[in-house]
């Protein structure tokens, strides 16, 4: 065979695979190799390392690449497990209450600027020497305690809690009403239940402010163009600064970060604390104990609302928002334990169960 400058040529019969021909015989397809493509050689004067040596460094090279990654899976295991902890931690409010701890006395926050009126230039009234709060808890029905909360000074309900049809057991007289922003439209599409048929009623709204106050569909103008059609409906909303302070209490409270621990307070959150700025003595009707749940037979079925009989069962609702980890959820039972700590110190009673 000949040769080609810069080219080899590598050919045999048996190696390189033959194609016939269309005169029938066979060609042998030869394999050119480029010289530049061979992997290079040791550097000119240099000597090419013993293969021992080269299967040293690369076995040293492997080692130094598992210990990197053995480095990274400890350290990623054990933020799993530190985030895992701590998410298991959120709500041992049991631990918190032995702690020595100078509780904050809401009842010395100053209600000027607070509540920041919606309609007119009004301003909150500022006492009630005897407040009733009536839940909304399924507990009430079948109670018949309608006369003795129309006899109260001053009486609070929630949200879209309804009277009609249940006034019986719940009466019908509204003093404050106090409104998440998730409710304002279930309440103002209601304007003869909510507005009309209590026209004593103050309305106090809760929100953050990305949602009472945007630019684009604030939910203060929807209430103001409410107030058009009822002019003597009296709104107020909790101001940013009120909003940050019961923030601060959730987290003086429970020495947990409502936002790190991916907590939503409740209206009834803001509802008690309303009733403790605002009265000197408060006696809820229809809240359950925080230990409710853990003693309620199993198979006994309360509905979460009174006016919502197949609605979801209230101590399914408890345990899922208490315990849940992804999403924010309401800490219902955590808040209780918060409230029961609170009774001596604010003259809070609780009936319908009854328990302190």
């Amino acid at each position: 065979m000949g040769r080609k400058e810069g080219l080899s040529w590598a050919a045999s019969s048996l190696e390189a695979p033959q194609h016939p021909t269309p005169e029938g015989g066979a060609v042998i397809i030869a394999h050119w190799c480029d010289p530049t493509s061979l992997p290079p050689g040791p550097p000119a004067g240099r000597r090419a390392l013993p293969l021992s040596r080269r299967r040293r460094d690369m076995s040293s090279n492997k080692e130094q690449r598992s210990a990197v990654f053995v480095v990274l899976f400890a350290l990623i295991t054990i933020l799993i497990l530190y985030s895992s902890n701590s998410a298991n931690e959120v709500f041992h409010y049991g631990s918190l209450r032995g702690r020595t701890r100078k509780p904050i006395n809401v009842r010395k926050w100053s209600i000027t600027d607070a509540y920041v009126p919606i309609l007119g230039n009004k301003t909150l009234p500022s006492r009630c020497h005897q407040c009733v709060i009536v839940t909304s808890s399924s507990h009430l029905l079948g109670t018949k305690l309608g006369p003795e909360i129309e006899r109260a000074e001053c009486t609070i309900r929630m949200n879209d809690a309804p009277t009609t049809g249940y006034s019986a057991d719940v009466g019908n007289k509204t003093t404050f009403r106090v409104v998440a922003h998730s409710s304002v439209f279930r309440v103002l599409r209601r304007p003869q239940e909510f507005v009309n048929r209590t026209p004593e009623t103050v309305f106090i709204f809760w929100g953050p402010p990305n949602k009472m106050q945007k630019p684009q569909g604030s939910l203060v103008r929807v209430i103001q163009r409410a107030g058009l059609v009822f002019p003597n409906m009296e709104a107020y909303a909790v101001s940013p600064g009120r909003m940050r302070q019961f923030d601060d209490l959730f987290r003086g409270e429970t020495g947990k970060d409502r936002e790190k621990s991916h907590s939503w307070l409740s209206t009834g959150w803001f509802t008690m604390v309303i009733a403790v700025e605002l009265c000197d003595h408060v006696h809820v009707y229809g809240m359950v104990p925080p230990d409710y749940c853990s003693q309620r037979p199993r198979l006994q079925r309360m509905p979460y609302h009174y006016y919502e009989p197949k609605g979801p069962d209230e101590c399914v609702t408890y345990i899922q928002n208490e315990h849940s980890r992804k999403g924010n959820h309401h800490r219902f039972i955590t808040e209780k334990r918060v409230f029961s700590s609170w009774a001596q110190l604010y003259g809070i009673t609780f009936s319908h169960p009854s328990w302190t």
